[in-house]
């Protein structure tokens, strides 16, 4: 018995079944002011995040200070990492992370495990909040902005999946590979990497929308 092709000659071989997207998602802008991490504690527990890994480690890094807001140090590749809630409005939760190598920009994800919040890590608040505006407005997705430029693989279904045909998902999930290596990341699969550094069971730094975790003290972390 022959079995049924779902795929043939470059084309579905079943009919195109109309469909609610199904999302639950609250859209709302973000500024960069919001991204701001308002401390005098210049000592930072930092996610070093590892390529192709989901364990991360933590690293103690004195950050640099200014009226009362201890800022990121990119020239050691330690860069701001959010988690802003896609459930209901609320403000950002604000960390540092290391080796994602990017010089001048930010990505997001709604694919962000196990929450699917709004992640996102970036060289500066203007990027941070540009990356989440634009998954915001498409209401899921992954995006990239650099200079003027803006780019999103829109994930309507759930924050996390698309109804695109999969060549045209491929080719965007590329594309915005590609102007993340442009960057200045060299991470393999930095879209990948990104989405699990908010999962808060894998030890041992992850970042929440409640702040930052140590899964392996079982407890969030002061800043």
């Amino acid at each position: 018995m022959t079995g049924f092709r779902y795929f043939k000659d470059n084309a579905v071989q079943f009919p195109e079944v109309e469909s609610r997207r199904i999302n639950n998602f609250t859209s709302y802008k973000v500024e960069a002011d919001d991204f701001k991490l308002r401390s005098d504690r210049s000592a930072q527990q930092v996610i070093v995040a590892r390529d192709g890994e989901l364990i991360t480690e933590k690293e103690v890094v004195n950050l640099p200070v200014m009226n009362g807001e201890v800022l990121p140090d990119p020239k050691n590749d330690i860069l701001k990492v959010a988690v802003v809630n896609r459930y209901e409005e609320s403000a950002p939760a604000v960390g540092f992370i290391k080796n994602f190598g990017l010089k001048n920009g930010a990505i997001a994800s709604s694919v962000a495990h196990d929450s699917h919040n709004i992640i996102v890590v970036g060289t500066s608040d203007d990027f941070l909040s540009r990356a989440v505006n634009l998954i915001m407005e498409h209401e899921g997705g992954i995006s990239a902005v650099h200079g003027d430029q803006t780019n999103i693989l829109p994930l309507p279904i759930g924050g996390i999946m698309s109804d695109a045909p999969g060549e045209d998902v491929a080719r965007g999930y590329e594309r915005l590979s590609k102007i993340s290596r442009e960057m200045g990341s060299t991470l393999k699969a930095p879209f990948m990497l990104i989405s699990f550094m908010a999962l808060l069971v894998i030890p041992s730094l992850k970042m929440s929308d409640k702040g930052l975790f140590d899964g392996e003290n079982f407890e969030f972390v002061e800043q």
